[in-house]
Formats: C-alpha cells, sequence, structure tokens
C-alpha cells in the first residue's frame, strides 16, 4: 500500500438538517443523502508524490442512507496539480491504498454504484474553521457558501460541534449552515442546511489522532 497523508481543512455540506442525523446513526432527514465535500491540503503528499497546497472536491447522492449504497459520486480535482498529482488525488478521494473503511472517502466510493468520469477544474476555496465560515466556486459546477448558525430568539451566532472519537473523517467539527448548488453530474440544490467545517489529518490507515 502506497504510503500517503493529507493535513489541512475541509467543508461539506449535505441534505440533512444542522444536526445530520448520519452522524448519529439515524436515517437522514429528507430520506436520502446528497451532499459534498472539499478539502484543502496544507501539508500532504501520496508515496513521493507532494500534494501541498492543492484542493479536491467531490459530489455524492444516495437514495437512501450512505450504508445502504446504491449511490453516485463525482470527484473534482484541482486542475494546477500535474499527472502524477491528479493520479494522486482521484485515488485518494476513491478509497484506493487505504485500509477498509478507514476513510469516509473509501466509504463513500464504495457505497457509489456509479462513479462518474473525474473533472479538473479551478477549485476556489475559502474557509475559517473557528468562525464557520466557507466559500468554493467550481466554475460550471459548483457554488457553496457556509456561515454560522444564527439564534432565532437574538440573532448572535449559535456554536456547535460534533465530537468524533472514534470517527473516520473528523474528531472534531465545527457545525454551521450552508448554501450549494452544483451543476455536475450529481446536482445539488440546498439552502440552509448542514454545514461541516474541521480539520483533516488522514492517511491510508485512517485518521492521525491528537488526543
Amino acid at each position: 500500500m502506497v504510503d500517503w497523508v493529507v493535513e489541512g481543512i475541509e467543508f461539506g455540506n449535505c441534505s440533512c438538517n444542522y444536526s445530520c442525523p448520519c452522524q448519529f446513526e439515524d436515517r437522514p432527514s429528507r430520506g436520502h443523502c446528497h451532499g459534498f465535500g472539499v478539502a484543502r491540503i496544507d501539508r500532504g503528499r501520496f508515496g513521493d508524490v507532494p500534494l501541498d497546497g492543492l484542493c479536491a472536491a467531490a459530489t455524492y447522492a444516495w437514495p437512501g442512507a450512505v450504508f445502504e449504497g446504491r449511490g453516485q459520486m463525482q470527484v473534482i480535482i484541482d486542475e494546477r496539480a500535474d499527472a502524477r498529482q491528479r493520479h494522486a488525488l482521484e485515488t485518494i478521494l476513491k478509497g484506493g491504498e487505504t485500509e477498509e473503511a478507514r476513510t469516509h472517502w473509501w466509504v463513500f466510493h464504495a457505497m457509489s454504484e456509479t462513479v462518474h468520469p473525474t473533472l479538473y477544474r479551478p477549485i476556489a476555496f475559502a474557509c475559517d474553521v473557528e468562525a464557520r465560515t466557507a466559500s468554493v466556486r467550481i466554475d460550471g459546477i459548483l457554488e457553496s457558501t457556509g456561515r454560522p448558525i444564527r439564534s432565532p430568539v437574538t440573532g448572535e451566532p449559535h456554536r456547535v460541534r460534533i465530537d468524533l472519537p472514534h470517527g473516520i473523517e473528523f474528531e472534531i467539527a465545527e457545525i454551521g449552515s450552508a448554501s450549494t448548488r452544483a451543476r455536475g453530474a450529481v446536482h445539488l440544490d440546498f439552502e440552509d442546511t448542514y454545514g461541516q467545517f474541521n480539520p483533516i489529518h488522514l492517511t491510508g490507515r485512517g485518521i492521525v489522532r491528537r488526543r
């Protein structure tokens, strides 16, 4: 297995309510699970291939819960990546060179019966995990924004975190509100649904834990 590691930040938005029942082993809020995730790699490598500074995203759609499968997905790779970097990022986001079920990417790919052709596009991604803000633009494919949840009483930002000591994607994620429009192979259309902002530190053997 190729030794790889990625460390950076991730932002995602799905069709569920703010609590995202999937995080609690419950059914999706609307019966289906549609969403996307984007990551910026601050430090990373795939064997001897450097991945620092690159971004990658994927869109997903399942007719029911993720674990029931029958889904579809499409990977979008930063067009700045060279041929070896493109191969590396596509492999990681499709669960390759990864122990079984040790990353969310492995699970999402395994639960997708349709994998659309990978796209190579400029990815404009900015995210402040602590502030729960994010913006993503992939021209012609996807636009998304994230913001804090606000109290309906005071209008002040409301802070909520999900702590997963044994998770496969993150240890702690900040939760906010997000809106997305996607027009690639997987269509998405969300307004103020579950937004997730979190650091990532992953290898083919799973999360590098700090606690």
